[in-house]
């Protein structure tokens, strides 16, 4: 199917998210949409399928003009949207939520359903357990049950918003040998993200999008030059971490044992120095989400001690760990990290609350100001932050930390930031070490690892390597050891 869209223009209030953006997207192909947090790519693409209304301009579905009132309606036509955050029902399972708005009525044939499930599966190499409940899915087995779904209903062109922020390396090469298919049965793939290197290597056109407007288009292969230049501006340089003096321990880990009902870390000793960036690398549930719980005082560790300076911090409460100077950053932002609902402003009434009743709404409102300048927030103080863009959500929950932090953890701490948003933030970081807070933080992305970490702990089902020394480390060495290679 055919798209074009002709001048669409959308507001919100004084803030063009789109501002006379104009496309044409030829089936069979994958076109990529690229542009910074905040660009307007994912306004379109909600413009595009019905979750939203332009204010102006026109949508055209292989040379007819639509009126998209709904997302139901848009799949009708044959438009889905696979959103950053999969919409989908966890309490459900796998099957249910394949039947969920079909058009089958309250009687829908669920064996057919059930055997469509198996064949999309067998095509696209999906594993998913029909009877499976969502809830105990990854991130990456969700995205496959809603391609599945969208194409149950008919769709042909299959819309993805930054589908690789929360996935695996293994589960990102399925879903683009998925995506690949598709576009070579003739379907239409939109792929719409701020990596320059997954672009690069999956799509065959790309648009460039940059404060609502369409700066540029390329045919792929491209100099990356040229990406970055229409994308920012500007070329943009990247920086390793430098060598900083470490000084005393911060952190003591003495042969701790930390568990939950799926997995266990077994007798895990290591020393945690100020200035310290240690980074935790492994697939997806491995054991480091469970580290940095038990580090935050989230997860009380089973066996062993833990210990921040001289404190002896095992079995304390979650608020002592707040007032030994330890913060946390999830990766499931508005789940565990921001209340959705609440301004930018109250989230930093809460934050800097200094009594339990009254808040100081003037300052409240002032430092909300400060912070966005700061953290370079695409938003204002009365924005509520589920209306942010994801990477606008992760500088809101950093600007939001304490300034007199010894220790922080954090779960893919740039997941959903282009490339001048993460060269930003990590010199903000870095310059908090200089002042000796230590950082431990977990990540898919091995040159994030390399690059910003003094060490690094490698896990593979609850199994631990290291610390390794990230300078002496190469990719695939680091490769190897999270595919299990070099464990006993």
């Amino acid at each position: 199917m055919k798209v074009e869209l002709r001048n669409i223009h959308k507001h919100f209030g004084p803030v063009r998210a789109n501002d006379g953006i104009s496309l044409l997207i030829e089936p069979g192909t994958i076109h990529g949409i690229l542009g910074e947090n905040g660009a307007g790519k994912s306004t379109l693409m909600k413009v595009l399928t019905g979750f939203i209304f332009a204010d102006s301009g026109e949508i055209v579905l292989d040379g007819r003009p639509v009126a998209l009132t709904s997302p139901a309606e848009a799949v009708r036509l044959g438009v889905g949207m696979l959103h950053q955050d999969p919409l989908d029902f966890p309490a459900l399972r796998v099957l249910d939520n394949l039947l969920v708005g079909s058009p089958g009525g309250i009687l829908p044939d669920r064996a057919s359903a059930r055997q469509a499930l198996q064949d999309l599966c067998t095509q696209f190499d999906f594993k998913i357990d029909p009877d499976a409940q969502v809830a105990s899915l990854s991130i990456g087995e969700r995205q496959q049950l809603e391609i599945a779904r969208l194409l149950w209903l008919g769709v042909r062109v299959l819309i993805l918003d930054e589908p690789t922020t929360a996935i695996s390396a293994q589960q990102r090469a399925k879903l683009f040998a998925a995506l690949r298919k598709l576009a070579a049965q003739g379907k239409t793939v939109i792929f719409v993200s701020h990596k320059l290197e997954e672009v690069e290597d999956l799509c065959t056109q790309v648009s460039v999008m940059a404060r609502g407007k369409l700066t540029g288009e390329a045919t792929m292969p491209c100099p990356t030059e040229r990406l970055v230049q229409m994308m920012f501006g500007q070329v943009i340089t990247f920086k390793k971490r430098e060598a900083l003096p470490l000084g005393d321990p911060i952190v003591t880990l003495d042969r701790v044992t930390v568990s939950d009902w799926r997995l266990e870390v077994n007798d895990l000793s290591l020393e945690l120095l100020a200035g310290q960036v240690i980074g935790l690398a492994g697939l997806e549930g491995s054991g480091q989400r469970l580290l940095l719980q038990a580090l935050g005082g989230l997860l009380r560790p089973t066996a062993g001690h833990i210990r921040i300076g001289s404190q002896d911090m095992t079995n304390r409460a979650y608020r002592v760990y707040l007032q030994a100077g330890v913060a946390y950053v999830p990766a499931n932002r508005l789940a565990e990290g921001l209340v959705a609902g609440l301004t930018v402003t109250e989230h930093v009434a809460l934050a800097e609350r200094k009594q339990p009743f009254l808040v100081n709404w003037q300052q409240a409102g002032q430092t909300a100001v400060a912070r966005i300048k700061q953290f370079n927030i695409k938003g204002t103080p009365t924005s509520p932050v589920e209306a942010l863009s994801g990477g606008n959500q992760q500088r809101t929950l950093l600007g939001l930390l304490p300034l007199n932090l010894r220790l922080l953890l954090m779960e893919q701490p740039t997941r959903g930031l282009d490339m001048e948003s993460i060269e930003y933030i990590w010199g903000l970081l870095q310059e908090r070490t200089r002042a000796g807070m230590a950082i431990v933080f977990a990540s898919a992305d091995l040159d994030e690892l390399l690059d910003r970490s003094d060490h690094l702990l490698v896990f593979f089902g609850g199994r631990v390597v290291g610390p390794l020394d990230s300078r002496l480390t190469t990719v695939e060495q680091l490769g190897e050891l999270i595919g299990g290679k070099g464990f006993a």
